[in-house]
């Protein structure tokens, strides 16, 4: 059995199937870059990356670099076009053979045959998303200098049988942020920490939650430069996880997956992820996981799995950053279906432990990418194939074998008081390239009356799938460890139904409208406008960012410059040193652990970064409102606020397990007090919240506290996702108004702006902000 038993092995191995003139004239990665990609504690700067990929496009006819666009930041954002010469001088015919491919109505079943006999496979290969997963920005590195210069049979036939088309990192902001702190880091005590800022500049980790909302710049680009112009039949995801696990996850995933996803793409990625399984067994690399703590159920993660294409997640165990770790057999850990110090159907072949560094992350990233590119190749025709039929298969829509209970027809009725909310949806569906149509007059079908105006999307079209995952509510399976155990925990959220997130009403009928209706054009977007806040600096607002960086403040900032709201980030230092009524009306507490927002970050950091809120914090906060001014909270924020300011409300599910109440991420049935002026505002049809490991609460002192929004008194308040325990919410507070002093503390038990996704509850805060709460 052959195995690579150092970092530089495999590379060694590939450098020789390459010929003297390829290795010659075309550049090694560090030739460019100034190191081999695995060396220990070395990571590149974007522009390095950049200029490397620049370099092999004037030196290959095989390699084409695109500019798509600029970062958040302004960094280029690039994607690498890889193939033969045939191909890439064949680029404009083989994208409209995808775009027929794509879509069955285009071509007759001839046409198609011809398609899939002389078509290639698009494979797309998306790295670094994740900036602290540092293996990522490396591995692209490696991969196209293989592509581009070996003359081996496995080389000459991915670039025969593909497109590869490489996104070296989704977030290249990201990669100079985490590197310029790694290398600040190095020889200190801080050595393969975190940064102190999150790596997205708005984002942070959720910069992979985005692709179905598509609200940051770097997921438009590559959805509307990429998935939807060139439809990808694969997609390779490389990230990395955590370091006392499994060595590699390939797919399968595990259960569930989510029911609108074709089978044919479900079998397809189990057999290729299986195929990847054998190649990387064969090579010697052990440690490899299959059927374990990932999941294919939310659209957030897998735009892919709703446009034809399968997604091959791979996650390899993580250094500290770049910076190697012993990891003993005995700390591994297990997961889902696989213990990684036993072999079993799922995991073939344990690793012992011991030395784990960034050589080891790239070998195997590298040898899992190629693994896949290779059974692309040699399954060509087949891939080609099944992409064919899945679409061909979304135009049947309803009369598709398996999707005999979908609607023929969703509509979304004019509304004209949410128009904001329906305008974004329909801008959502429409980048994913969902048709819609515009009636000219109303209508009736199935016993109901639509105005003129209202929206209809037929399911019977390329991706009709993507639409109904979207609008309709989720209905997650009650998954048990074990029989009676507690919750299998999801990956992630389990909700994600438009019309409950921003707020507005759909209908699903079984037959076909006969209306007229006109194709909808590219929708222009509604401005977003909070009244006496847009634009305007008559409130002073600080948004809290701690050292130990929440996602959900950048999400705030984020939703903050979309609705042009001014704003001052301000850190726990600047609220430690008081007088904050002298700069400020209103501060936010970004949902946060309250551990984290009194301490600060954990682990060793410089001096400069250490200490949260502390008791001096919580003082300058009381201080703050008991001069008058607003305290926001969010989720887990508020209990902090409870604790440190004292305030006359309790966590009533403090301490509950999750066998006995559980709610990962659902969407949630709340009653609002419609006379208090922070509820003033509100369109949605369907009073719905955010819940994700969220508090509620019972007010201990009804004449210094009041209840916004409170769950039903009785039934279950599920809306969309799954809920355990629901009983224990009967009756409990969702959003609490506390008079402090001469000010207010607004605790929300739930995110208001989760994700920038829940517009129909964005209203709450914007009244928070604005000094309305007012109690008797």
């Amino acid at each position: 059995m052959l195995r690579f038993r150092s970092r530089f092995a495999f590379a060694a191995l590939v450098a020789l199937s390459v010929p003297a003139y390829a290795q010659r004239t075309v550049p090694t990665p560090a030739s460019v870059i100034g190191f081999e990609p695995g060396a220990d504690r070395k990571l590149p700067e974007w522009q390095q990356v950049v200029a490397y990929f620049r370099a092999l496009d004037a030196a290959s006819p095989r390699v084409q670099m695109r500019e798509l666009g600029k970062t958040t930041l302004g960094r280029p954002f690039i994607a690498v076009f890889i193939g033969d010469e045939a191909t890439l001088a064949n680029l404009p015919k083989l994208k409209d053979a995808q775009r027929k491919l794509a879509d069955p109505r285009l071509t007759t079943a001839q046409e198609r045959a011809a398609l899939e006999r002389d078509g290639k496979v698009v494979v797309l290969v998306t790295s670094s998303i994740h900036s602290t997963e540092v293996g990522g920005i490396l591995t692209p590195l490696n991969l196209a200098y293989r592509l581009a210069s070996s003359d081996a049979e496995d080389a000459r036939d991915i670039r025969k049988n593909t497109l590869t088309i490489l996104v070296p990192s989704l977030n290249p902001d990201g990669v100079d942020i985490v590197g310029n702190w790694y290398r600040s880091s190095l020889g200190t005590a801080w050595e393969g920490s975190n940064p102190p800022t999150l790596y997205h500049y708005y984002t942070g980790h959720d910069n992979n939650r985005d692709w179905y909302a598509f609200t940051q710049v770097e997921t438009q680009m590559v959805i509307d430069s990429l998935y939807n112009q060139w439809h990808p039949q694969i997609v390779n995801d490389i990230h990395q996880q955590g370091s006392n696990g499994t060595r590699i996850f390939i797919p399968p995933y595990m259960d569930p997956i989510e029911p609108n996803i074709d089978p044919i793409l479900a079998a397809g990625v189990a057999q290729m992820g299986k195929s990847m399984t054998w190649r990387l067994t064969t090579q010697g690399l052990v440690g490899v996981a299959n059927n374990t703590s990932y999941d294919a159920w939310t659209p957030a993660r897998a735009y892919q799995h709703y446009h034809g294409a399968i997604r091959i997640l791979t996650e390899t165990a993580s250094a500290s950053l770049a910076s190697p770790i012993t990891v003993a057999f005995d700390s591994l850990r297990p997961g889902y279906n696989v213990d990684p110090k036993v072999s079993g159907v799922d995991f073939l072949t344990t690793w012992k432990g011991g030395a784990w560094g960034i050589g080891d992350i790239v070998r195997y990233q590298t040898a899992a990418s190629w693994a896949l590119l290779a059974q692309a190749a040699d399954d060509r025709a087949l891939w080609l194939a099944s992409y064919s039929e899945v679409q061909r298969r979304s135009t049947q829509g309803r009369g598709a074998r398996g999707r005999e209970d979908w609607p023929s027809t969703i509509v979304i009725p004019a509304q004209p008081a949410r128009d904001t909310a329906v305008n974004a949806a329909l801008r959502i569906l429409q980048r994913g390239q969902v048709e819609i149509r515009r009636t000219a007059t109303s209508f009736t079908a199935e016993g109901h009356t639509y105005p003129a105006g209202s929206y209809l999307i037929n399911t019977a079209q390329p991706y009709g799938g993507f639409a109904k995952t979207l609008l309709e509510r989720q209905n997650y399976p009650n998954l048990r460890e074990y029989p009676g155990g507690p919750p299998k925990r999801p990956y992630d959220v389990v909700a994600h139904t438009l019309p409950l997130l921003y707020g507005f009403d759909v209908a699903f009928l079984k037959t076909p409208v006969p209306v007229e209706a006109t194709l909808l054009t590219s929708v222009p977007q509604t401005p977003w406008i909070a009244t006496g806040l847009s634009n305007s600096r008559n409130r002073r607002i600080a948004i809290f960012a701690n050292a130990s960086p929440s996602m959900d403040e950048g999400w705030t900032r984020w939703v903050f410059d979309q609705y042009k709201i001014p704003f001052t980030v301000i850190s726990a230092k600047d609220i430690r040193g008081g007088n904050l009524n002298q700069r400020f009306d209103a501060v936010i507490l970004p949902e946060q652990a309250p551990r984290a927002i009194e301490r600060g970050p954990a682990g060793a950091y410089p001096d400069s970064l250490k200490g949260g809120l502390g008791e001096a914090g919580a003082a300058s906060l009381a201080a703050f409102a008991d001069a008058g001014g607003t305290i926001v909270a969010f989720n887990d924020a508020s209990e902090y606020a409870i604790d440190a300011l004292k305030l006359p409300v309790k966590n009533v599910l403090a301490g509950e397990r999750p066998s006995d109440f559980y709610a990962p991420g659902s969407l949630l049935k709340v009653e609002f007090d419609r006379s208090n002026a922070l509820a003033a505002g509100l369109t949605s049809p369907e009073q719905a919240i955010w819940f994700e490991s969220s508090p509620a609460f019972d007010i201990t002192d009804a004449s210094a506290a009041t209840a916004i929004a409170r769950y039903p008194a009785s039934g279950n308040p599920l809306l969309s996702g799954w809920l355990l325990g629901a009983p224990k919410l009967a009756g409990k507070a969702a959003m609490v108004d506390v008079k402090r002093g001469k000010g207010h503390v607004v605790l929300f038990g739930f995110r208001p702006q989760y994700r920038a996704q829940t517009m129909a509850t964005y209203p709450l805060l914007w009244n928070a902000l604005r000094g309305t709460a007012v109690l008797p």
